[in-house]
């Protein structure tokens, strides 16, 4: 005996299985990699127009120069120096304590970054990081134009 042939209809209905797991794939993806997008050094944007800094108040300015040993140079001044140097340091907690006190003796004061092209981008992440730790929170970077 034969078993009887059953008829084979074709299905109007769509699978949505593997599309639901493709979204599934996708949320995984995007949940791992949202955290690591934010990661990054706090920086205080400007949020209008610039406008003329006041000659009534002299602002108070270090200029802070990394080698490419890694030595610390700074000079403070009312303006950004960047052809002369009073103070240096070759260690980082020497000189975040150092300038960290003149921040505090003055917190309107400004430092600016210049770092030689050839500095290890570790030393120059950790200086500005030491310095935030140390209360800066006005700090800006000095490039060359090319």
């Amino acid at each position: 005996m034969r078993p009887p042939r059953s008829v084979l209809k074709p299905k109007a209905e769509m699978n949505v299985v593997p599309y639901i797991d493709v979204m599934l794939v996708l949320l995984v993806i995007f949940m791992v990699t949202a955290p690591m997008l934010t990661q990054g050094i706090p920086v205080e944007l400007p949020r209008v127009a610039a406008e003329t800094l006041d000659d009534s108040d002299p602002l108070s300015i270090v200029t802070l120069s990394i080698d490419a040993d890694g030595q610390f140079h700074w000079n403070q001044g009312e303006t950004v120096d960047t052809d002369s140097y009073s103070n240096s340091s070759a260690d980082l907690q020497d000189m975040s304590a150092r300038i960290g006190a003149v921040v505090e003796s003055n917190p309107d004061t400004q430092v600016f970054i210049r770092a030689d092209s050839a500095a290890d981008y570790g030393h120059v992440a950790s200086a500005i990081g030491a310095l935030q730790q140390g209360g800066v929170s006005r700090l800006g970077l000095i490039t060359e134009a090319p």
